[in-house]
Protein backbone atom coordinates (compact mmCIF):
# COMPACT_ATOMS: atom_id res chain seq x y z
CA UNK A 1 0.00 0.00 0.00
CA UNK A 2 1.30 3.40 -0.89
CA UNK A 3 2.64 5.39 2.06
CA UNK A 4 0.70 8.39 3.32
CA UNK A 5 2.51 11.69 3.68
CA UNK A 6 0.99 13.72 6.53
CA UNK A 7 1.38 17.47 6.85
CA UNK A 8 0.29 18.25 10.41
CA UNK A 9 0.45 21.98 9.82
CA UNK A 10 -2.66 21.55 7.67
CA UNK A 11 -5.89 21.00 9.54
CA UNK A 12 -8.76 20.13 7.25
CA UNK A 13 -8.44 19.43 3.54
CA UNK A 14 -11.57 19.02 1.46
CA UNK A 15 -12.71 19.40 -2.10
CA UNK A 16 -15.67 17.15 -1.38
CA UNK A 17 -19.36 17.73 -0.74
CA UNK A 18 -18.87 16.60 2.85
CA UNK A 19 -16.48 18.08 5.38
CA UNK A 20 -14.96 17.59 8.82
CA UNK A 21 -16.10 20.97 10.15
CA UNK A 22 -15.66 19.79 13.73
CA UNK A 23 -12.31 18.16 13.11
CA UNK A 24 -11.74 14.84 14.87
CA UNK A 25 -11.29 13.76 18.47
CA UNK A 26 -8.96 10.94 19.54
CA UNK A 27 -9.97 9.34 22.82
CA UNK A 28 -9.54 6.45 25.25
CA UNK A 29 -5.96 5.78 24.17
CA UNK A 30 -4.15 2.98 25.98
CA UNK A 31 -1.25 0.66 25.08
CA UNK A 32 -2.99 -0.98 22.12
CA UNK A 33 -6.15 0.90 21.14
CA UNK A 34 -7.82 4.26 20.58
CA UNK A 35 -11.22 5.61 19.50
CA UNK A 36 -11.48 8.22 16.75
CA UNK A 37 -14.61 10.41 16.80
CA UNK A 38 -15.79 11.93 13.50
CA UNK A 39 -18.73 14.02 12.29
CA UNK A 40 -19.56 14.82 8.69
CA UNK A 41 -20.76 18.36 8.02
CA UNK A 42 -22.21 20.06 4.96
CA UNK A 43 -19.71 22.93 5.13
CA UNK A 44 -16.10 23.26 6.33
CA UNK A 45 -16.86 26.01 8.86
CA UNK A 46 -19.77 27.14 11.02
CA UNK A 47 -22.09 29.70 9.49
CA UNK A 48 -20.68 33.24 9.71
CA UNK A 49 -23.89 35.02 8.72
CA UNK A 50 -27.50 34.17 9.52
CA UNK A 51 -29.70 35.12 12.46
CA UNK A 52 -27.94 35.27 15.82
CA UNK A 53 -29.52 33.65 18.85
CA UNK A 54 -30.64 36.11 21.49
CA UNK A 55 -29.73 35.56 25.13
CA UNK A 56 -33.34 34.78 26.00
CA UNK A 57 -33.89 32.18 23.27
CA UNK A 58 -34.85 28.69 24.44
CA UNK A 59 -35.58 27.37 20.96
CA UNK A 60 -35.01 28.23 17.33
CA UNK A 61 -37.07 31.37 16.60
CA UNK A 62 -40.39 30.74 14.89
CA UNK A 63 -40.19 30.64 11.11
CA UNK A 64 -36.48 29.75 11.09
CA UNK A 65 -34.54 26.49 10.97
CA UNK A 66 -31.38 25.70 12.90
CA UNK A 67 -29.36 25.98 9.69
CA UNK A 68 -30.58 29.58 9.36
CA UNK A 69 -28.89 30.53 12.63
CA UNK A 70 -25.47 32.15 12.95
CA UNK A 71 -22.74 29.75 14.10
CA UNK A 72 -24.69 26.66 13.09
CA UNK A 73 -22.81 23.77 11.51
CA UNK A 74 -25.11 21.14 10.10
CA UNK A 75 -24.34 17.45 9.79
CA UNK A 76 -24.75 15.49 6.60
CA UNK A 77 -25.01 11.87 5.47
CA UNK A 78 -22.06 9.87 4.25
CA UNK A 79 -19.37 7.41 5.32
CA UNK A 80 -16.05 7.67 7.11
CA UNK A 81 -12.93 5.64 7.63
CA UNK A 82 -9.49 6.09 9.20
CA UNK A 83 -6.05 5.42 7.73
CA UNK A 84 -3.28 5.11 10.29
CA UNK A 85 0.40 4.33 10.24
CA UNK A 86 3.57 4.34 12.33
CA UNK A 87 7.03 5.66 11.55
CA UNK A 88 8.24 2.24 10.48
CA UNK A 89 5.86 2.42 7.52
CA UNK A 90 3.20 0.00 8.68
CA UNK A 91 -0.22 1.17 7.53
CA UNK A 92 -3.82 0.08 8.15
CA UNK A 93 -7.21 1.32 7.03
CA UNK A 94 -10.60 0.73 8.65
CA UNK A 95 -13.70 -0.25 6.63
CA UNK A 96 -16.07 2.49 5.51
CA UNK A 97 -18.70 3.20 8.18
CA UNK A 98 -21.82 5.29 7.74
CA UNK A 99 -22.28 8.22 10.10
CA UNK A 100 -25.47 7.97 12.15
CA UNK A 101 -28.08 10.61 11.27
CA UNK A 102 -29.87 9.89 14.57
CA UNK A 103 -26.67 10.70 16.44
CA UNK A 104 -25.88 14.04 14.83
CA UNK A 105 -24.15 12.43 11.83
CA UNK A 106 -21.30 11.15 14.02
CA UNK A 107 -19.31 7.93 14.06
CA UNK A 108 -16.77 6.44 16.43
CA UNK A 109 -14.10 4.12 15.03
CA UNK A 110 -11.99 1.94 17.32
CA UNK A 111 -8.38 1.32 16.32
CA UNK A 112 -6.99 -1.87 17.84
CA UNK A 113 -3.81 -3.92 17.72
CA UNK A 114 -1.65 -0.82 18.11
CA UNK A 115 1.94 -0.84 19.36
CA UNK A 116 2.66 0.56 22.84
CA UNK A 117 4.62 3.80 23.23
CA UNK A 118 4.34 4.47 19.52
CA UNK A 119 3.47 7.61 17.58
CA UNK A 120 0.67 7.00 15.10
CA UNK A 121 -0.31 9.35 12.30
CA UNK A 122 -3.84 9.22 10.96
CA UNK A 123 -5.97 10.52 8.12
CA UNK A 124 -9.72 10.56 8.62
CA UNK A 125 -11.55 10.28 5.30
CA UNK A 126 -15.17 11.08 4.54
CA UNK A 127 -17.34 10.73 1.48
CA UNK A 128 -20.91 11.62 0.64
CA UNK A 129 -23.41 9.02 -0.45
CA UNK A 130 -23.34 10.31 -4.04
CA UNK A 131 -19.74 11.54 -4.25
CA UNK A 132 -17.58 8.55 -3.35
CA UNK A 133 -14.75 9.81 -5.59
CA UNK A 134 -14.43 13.06 -3.64
CA UNK A 135 -12.91 12.57 -0.19
CA UNK A 136 -12.84 14.97 2.71
CA UNK A 137 -9.73 14.46 4.83
CA UNK A 138 -8.53 15.51 8.27
CA UNK A 139 -5.01 14.73 9.41
CA UNK A 140 -3.76 14.11 12.92
CA UNK A 141 -1.94 11.79 15.27
CA UNK A 142 -1.41 10.47 18.79
CA UNK A 143 0.97 8.33 20.83
CA UNK A 144 -0.05 5.14 22.61
CA UNK A 145 0.72 4.56 26.29
CA UNK A 146 3.89 2.70 27.30
CA UNK A 147 3.63 -0.69 28.96
CA UNK A 148 3.07 -0.76 32.74
CA UNK A 149 6.63 -1.91 33.44
CA UNK A 150 8.29 0.67 31.16
CA UNK A 151 10.15 3.58 32.73
CA UNK A 152 9.02 6.44 30.51
CA UNK A 153 8.65 10.18 31.07
CA UNK A 154 5.17 11.60 30.51
CA UNK A 155 3.54 15.02 30.51
CA UNK A 156 -0.21 15.62 30.39
CA UNK A 157 -2.54 18.58 30.82
CA UNK A 158 -5.88 18.99 32.60
CA UNK A 159 -8.56 21.61 31.95
CA UNK A 160 -12.11 22.48 32.98
CA UNK A 161 -14.90 25.02 32.42
CA UNK A 162 -15.17 26.12 28.79
CA UNK A 163 -17.96 27.60 26.74
CA UNK A 164 -18.30 29.44 23.47
CA UNK A 165 -19.17 32.96 24.77
CA UNK A 166 -16.28 33.04 27.25
CA UNK A 167 -13.54 32.12 24.79
CA UNK A 168 -10.60 34.51 24.75
CA UNK A 169 -9.08 34.14 21.26
CA UNK A 170 -11.90 35.53 19.16
CA UNK A 171 -12.96 33.40 16.22
CA UNK A 172 -10.17 30.91 16.91
CA UNK A 173 -11.42 29.80 20.33
CA UNK A 174 -9.49 29.47 23.60
CA UNK A 175 -5.91 30.67 23.95
CA UNK A 176 -4.84 27.73 26.09
CA UNK A 177 -5.06 25.21 23.23
CA UNK A 178 -2.13 26.44 21.09
CA UNK A 179 -0.24 27.05 24.35
CA UNK A 180 -0.79 23.45 25.48
CA UNK A 181 0.18 22.21 22.03
CA UNK A 182 3.61 23.78 22.49
CA UNK A 183 4.08 21.67 25.62
CA UNK A 184 3.54 18.56 23.48
CA UNK A 185 1.53 16.64 26.09
CA UNK A 186 0.97 12.91 25.74
CA UNK A 187 -2.71 13.51 26.44
CA UNK A 188 -5.32 15.92 27.79
CA UNK A 189 -7.98 15.28 30.42
CA UNK A 190 -11.03 17.52 30.20
CA UNK A 191 -12.56 17.25 33.66
CA UNK A 192 -16.03 18.43 32.62
CA UNK A 193 -18.20 21.54 32.20
CA UNK A 194 -16.93 21.48 28.64
CA UNK A 195 -20.03 23.39 27.57
CA UNK A 196 -22.92 25.05 29.43
CA UNK A 197 -26.43 24.07 28.38
CA UNK A 198 -27.86 26.36 31.06
CA UNK A 199 -26.23 29.58 29.92
CA UNK A 200 -27.87 32.00 27.48
CA UNK A 201 -27.47 32.57 23.79
CA UNK A 202 -29.33 30.11 23.54
CA UNK A 203 -30.45 28.15 26.57
CA UNK A 204 -30.04 24.53 25.41
CA UNK A 205 -33.40 23.19 26.60
CA UNK A 206 -33.67 20.63 23.80
CA UNK A 207 -31.51 18.00 22.15
CA UNK A 208 -31.36 20.18 19.03
CA UNK A 209 -29.85 23.13 20.88
CA UNK A 210 -27.55 20.95 22.98
CA UNK A 211 -26.04 19.62 19.76
CA UNK A 212 -25.88 23.14 18.34
CA UNK A 213 -23.71 24.18 21.28
CA UNK A 214 -21.33 21.23 20.85
CA UNK A 215 -20.99 21.82 17.12
CA UNK A 216 -20.38 25.53 17.64
CA UNK A 217 -17.71 24.97 20.30
CA UNK A 218 -15.82 22.34 18.33
CA UNK A 219 -15.91 24.35 15.13
CA UNK A 220 -13.33 26.64 16.78
CA UNK A 221 -9.93 26.35 15.11
CA UNK A 222 -7.85 26.18 18.30
CA UNK A 223 -9.90 23.29 19.65
CA UNK A 224 -9.87 21.46 16.31
CA UNK A 225 -6.11 21.83 15.87
CA UNK A 226 -5.37 20.52 19.35
CA UNK A 227 -7.67 17.53 19.39
CA UNK A 228 -6.58 16.15 16.03
CA UNK A 229 -2.99 16.02 17.29
CA UNK A 230 -3.39 14.73 20.84
CA UNK A 231 -5.12 11.96 22.73
CA UNK A 232 -7.86 13.20 25.07
CA UNK A 233 -10.01 11.76 27.83
CA UNK A 234 -13.35 13.53 28.24
CA UNK A 235 -15.33 13.69 31.47
CA UNK A 236 -18.66 15.38 32.05
CA UNK A 237 -20.17 17.36 34.91
CA UNK A 238 -23.48 19.10 35.54
CA UNK A 239 -23.60 21.83 32.88
CA UNK A 240 -22.74 19.49 30.03
CA UNK A 241 -25.13 16.80 31.26
CA UNK A 242 -28.25 18.89 31.88
CA UNK A 243 -28.06 21.92 34.20
CA UNK A 244 -26.37 23.27 37.32
CA UNK A 245 -26.02 20.76 40.19
CA UNK A 246 -28.22 18.19 38.44
CA UNK A 247 -28.92 14.56 39.39
CA UNK A 248 -30.66 11.56 37.74
CA UNK A 249 -34.34 11.94 36.93
CA UNK A 250 -34.31 15.69 36.32
CA UNK A 251 -35.13 17.52 33.09
CA UNK A 252 -34.01 20.85 31.66
CA UNK A 253 -36.89 22.17 29.60
CA UNK A 254 -37.50 19.48 26.98
CA UNK A 255 -34.03 17.98 27.48
CA UNK A 256 -34.33 14.81 29.55
CA UNK A 257 -31.73 13.20 31.77
CA UNK A 258 -31.50 10.23 29.39
CA UNK A 259 -30.96 12.54 26.42
CA UNK A 260 -28.25 14.40 28.29
CA UNK A 261 -26.30 11.20 28.92
CA UNK A 262 -26.81 9.96 25.35
CA UNK A 263 -25.75 13.23 23.72
CA UNK A 264 -22.51 13.36 25.71
CA UNK A 265 -21.66 9.81 24.62
CA UNK A 266 -22.55 10.79 21.06
CA UNK A 267 -20.30 13.84 21.00
CA UNK A 268 -17.13 12.33 22.49
CA UNK A 269 -15.03 9.17 22.02
CA UNK A 270 -15.85 7.13 25.12
CA UNK A 271 -15.45 3.55 26.24
CA UNK A 272 -17.98 1.21 27.78
CA UNK A 273 -17.92 2.77 31.25
CA UNK A 274 -17.91 6.50 32.10
CA UNK A 275 -15.35 5.78 34.82
CA UNK A 276 -11.97 4.33 33.86
CA UNK A 277 -8.29 4.05 34.69
CA UNK A 278 -5.26 4.33 32.41
CA UNK A 279 -1.72 3.21 33.16
CA UNK A 280 1.01 5.30 31.53
CA UNK A 281 4.25 3.41 32.16
CA UNK A 282 5.74 2.28 35.45
CA UNK A 283 5.42 5.60 37.22
CA UNK A 284 1.90 6.92 36.49
CA UNK A 285 -1.67 5.69 36.72
CA UNK A 286 -4.71 7.94 36.55
CA UNK A 287 -8.32 7.29 37.53
CA UNK A 288 -11.20 9.32 36.06
CA UNK A 289 -14.42 9.05 38.05
CA UNK A 290 -18.01 9.78 37.02
CA UNK A 291 -19.85 12.27 39.22
CA UNK A 292 -23.39 12.51 37.78
CA UNK A 293 -24.68 9.14 36.61
CA UNK A 294 -24.83 7.40 39.99
CA UNK A 295 -25.40 10.21 42.47
CA UNK A 296 -28.11 10.68 45.05
CA UNK A 297 -30.20 13.87 45.00
CA UNK A 298 -28.37 16.79 46.56
CA UNK A 299 -31.34 17.47 48.87
CA UNK A 300 -31.32 13.96 50.32
CA UNK A 301 -30.29 13.85 54.02
CA UNK A 302 -26.65 12.93 54.46
CA UNK A 303 -25.70 9.45 55.64
CA UNK A 304 -24.32 6.07 54.50
CA UNK A 305 -26.95 5.75 51.74
CA UNK A 306 -26.14 9.13 50.14
CA UNK A 307 -23.52 8.92 47.40
CA UNK A 308 -21.98 10.68 44.44
CA UNK A 309 -19.91 7.75 43.21
CA UNK A 310 -22.44 4.95 43.68
CA UNK A 311 -21.64 1.52 45.16
CA UNK A 312 -20.33 -0.16 42.00
CA UNK A 313 -18.01 2.66 40.96
CA UNK A 314 -16.70 3.17 44.50
CA UNK A 315 -15.90 -0.54 44.88
CA UNK A 316 -14.07 -0.47 41.54
CA UNK A 317 -12.16 2.68 42.51
CA UNK A 318 -11.00 1.39 45.90
CA UNK A 319 -10.03 -2.03 44.55
CA UNK A 320 -8.09 -0.81 41.53
CA UNK A 321 -6.28 1.94 43.41
CA UNK A 322 -5.20 -0.52 46.11
CA UNK A 323 -3.94 -2.96 43.46
CA UNK A 324 -1.87 -0.41 41.57
CA UNK A 325 1.92 -0.54 41.83
CA UNK A 326 2.43 2.73 39.92
CA UNK A 327 4.90 5.14 41.51
CA UNK A 328 2.23 7.86 41.50
CA UNK A 329 -1.55 7.55 41.58
CA UNK A 330 -3.76 10.46 40.51
CA UNK A 331 -7.51 10.53 41.04
CA UNK A 332 -9.17 12.96 38.60
CA UNK A 333 -12.62 14.11 39.66
CA UNK A 334 -15.07 16.46 37.92
CA UNK A 335 -15.70 18.14 41.30
CA UNK A 336 -13.64 18.80 44.44
CA UNK A 337 -13.00 16.10 47.03
CA UNK A 338 -10.80 18.04 49.43
CA UNK A 339 -11.75 21.67 48.77
CA UNK A 340 -12.30 23.97 50.57
CA UNK A 341 -15.35 25.08 48.63
CA UNK A 342 -17.92 27.80 49.17
CA UNK A 343 -19.97 27.19 52.29
CA UNK A 344 -23.35 27.33 50.53
CA UNK A 345 -22.53 24.62 47.96
CA UNK A 346 -24.17 21.18 48.29
CA UNK A 347 -22.98 19.38 45.17
CA UNK A 348 -19.60 17.72 45.81
CA UNK A 349 -17.68 15.60 48.30
CA UNK A 350 -16.03 18.70 49.78
CA UNK A 351 -19.49 20.02 50.78
CA UNK A 352 -21.39 19.34 54.00
CA UNK A 353 -24.23 17.69 52.10
CA UNK A 354 -21.96 14.75 51.24
CA UNK A 355 -19.89 14.64 54.44
CA UNK A 356 -20.30 10.90 55.03
CA UNK A 357 -19.00 9.76 51.64
CA UNK A 358 -16.51 12.61 51.48
CA UNK A 359 -14.90 11.50 54.74
CA UNK A 360 -14.89 7.89 53.51
CA UNK A 361 -13.13 8.76 50.25
CA UNK A 362 -10.63 11.12 51.88
CA UNK A 363 -9.73 8.51 54.51
CA UNK A 364 -9.19 5.91 51.82
CA UNK A 365 -6.99 8.16 49.68
CA UNK A 366 -4.96 9.28 52.70
CA UNK A 367 -4.03 5.64 53.31
CA UNK A 368 -2.34 5.32 49.92
CA UNK A 369 1.22 6.52 49.40
CA UNK A 370 1.96 9.12 46.72
CA UNK A 371 -1.65 9.67 45.75
CA UNK A 372 -2.99 13.03 44.53
CA UNK A 373 -6.28 14.58 43.41
CA UNK A 374 -6.95 16.76 40.36
CA UNK A 375 -10.39 18.36 40.19
CA UNK A 376 -12.36 20.46 37.77
CA UNK A 377 -15.60 22.42 38.27
CA UNK A 378 -14.20 25.27 40.37
CA UNK A 379 -13.65 28.53 38.51
CA UNK A 380 -10.38 29.28 40.25
CA UNK A 381 -6.98 27.62 40.51
CA UNK A 382 -5.79 26.23 43.83
CA UNK A 383 -3.65 23.74 45.65
CA UNK A 384 -4.95 22.55 49.00
CA UNK A 385 -3.66 20.07 51.55
CA UNK A 386 -5.51 18.45 54.43
CA UNK A 387 -4.45 18.92 58.03
CA UNK A 388 -2.64 15.57 58.11
CA UNK A 389 -0.49 16.58 55.15
CA UNK A 390 -1.26 13.26 53.45
CA UNK A 391 -3.66 14.48 50.76
CA UNK A 392 -3.19 17.25 48.17
CA UNK A 393 -5.74 18.49 45.63
CA UNK A 394 -5.03 20.53 42.50
CA UNK A 395 -7.83 22.52 40.88
CA UNK A 396 -6.90 23.18 37.25
CA UNK A 397 -9.02 26.33 36.94
CA UNK A 398 -11.25 27.58 34.11
CA UNK A 399 -10.19 27.78 30.47
CA UNK A 400 -10.20 31.59 30.26
CA UNK A 401 -9.83 34.57 32.60
CA UNK A 402 -13.37 35.69 31.83
CA UNK A 403 -14.60 32.36 33.19
CA UNK A 404 -12.91 32.88 36.58
CA UNK A 405 -15.49 33.72 39.23
CA UNK A 406 -17.27 32.57 42.36
CA UNK A 407 -14.39 32.85 44.84
CA UNK A 408 -12.20 35.55 46.31
CA UNK A 409 -8.70 35.85 47.68
CA UNK A 410 -10.45 36.90 50.89
CA UNK A 411 -11.69 33.32 51.12
CA UNK A 412 -8.18 31.92 51.31
CA UNK A 413 -8.10 29.22 53.99
CA UNK A 414 -5.26 27.57 55.93
CA UNK A 415 -5.60 24.55 53.62
CA UNK A 416 -4.67 26.62 50.58
CA UNK A 417 -1.04 26.32 49.51
CA UNK A 418 -1.90 28.31 46.39
CA UNK A 419 -4.96 30.28 45.28
CA UNK A 420 -5.51 32.28 42.11
CA UNK A 421 -8.81 33.59 40.73
CA UNK A 422 -7.82 33.42 37.07
CA UNK A 423 -8.00 31.04 34.14
CA UNK A 424 -5.44 28.68 32.68
CA UNK A 425 -4.67 24.98 32.98
CA UNK A 426 -2.68 22.40 34.91
CA UNK A 427 0.23 20.37 33.56
CA UNK A 428 1.65 17.26 35.20
CA UNK A 429 5.09 15.89 34.40
CA UNK A 430 6.44 12.53 35.58
CA UNK A 431 10.14 11.79 35.21
CA UNK A 432 13.08 10.29 37.07
CA UNK A 433 15.74 12.25 38.93
CA UNK A 434 18.84 10.39 40.10
CA UNK A 435 16.89 7.21 39.46
CA UNK A 436 13.97 8.21 41.68
CA UNK A 437 10.45 8.80 40.31
CA UNK A 438 9.43 12.47 40.51
CA UNK A 439 6.20 14.27 39.70
CA UNK A 440 5.66 18.00 39.12
CA UNK A 441 2.28 19.76 39.12
CA UNK A 442 2.33 23.17 37.45
CA UNK A 443 -0.45 25.73 37.23
CA UNK A 444 -0.24 27.88 34.09
CA UNK A 445 -1.97 31.09 33.12
CA UNK A 446 -3.79 31.32 29.78
CA UNK A 447 -0.54 32.39 28.05
CA UNK A 448 1.31 29.35 29.43
CA UNK A 449 3.45 31.00 32.13
CA UNK A 450 3.94 28.85 35.23
CA UNK A 451 2.28 30.58 38.18
CA UNK A 452 2.79 27.83 40.76
CA UNK A 453 4.65 24.52 40.98
CA UNK A 454 4.71 21.60 43.43
CA UNK A 455 7.18 18.74 43.03
CA UNK A 456 7.27 15.39 44.82
CA UNK A 457 9.93 12.68 44.68
CA UNK A 458 9.41 9.06 45.63
CA UNK A 459 12.31 7.67 47.61
CA UNK A 460 13.02 3.92 47.83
Amino acid sequence: MKAIVLLLTSSILSAADVHFGNGIKIGEVDQSSAIVWLRLTDSPERRADGTAFRDEDEKVPEGLRLRDMKDSLMGTAGSVRVRYQTKDGGESVTPWQEVDAKQDFTAQIRLSGLKPATAHTIIAEGRGNDTSDKLATCEGGFTTAPLPDAVAPVRFVAVTCHDFPRRDDGERGHLIYPVMTRLNPAFLVHTGDIEYYDKPGPWAMSAELARFKWNRLYSLQNQRDFHRRHASYFMKDDHDTLKNDCWPGQNYGDLTWEQGLAIFREQFPLGEKPYRTVRWGKDLQIWMVEGRDYRSPNNMPDGPAKSILGAEQKKWLFETMRQSDASFRILISPTPILGPDRGEKRDNLANKGFTHEGDEVRAFLSGLDHTYIICGDRHWQYVSRDASGKLTEFSCGPGSDSHAEGFSMKNRAPEHRFLRIKGGFLSVEVNRHAGHPAIAFRHHDVAGATVHEETFTRQP
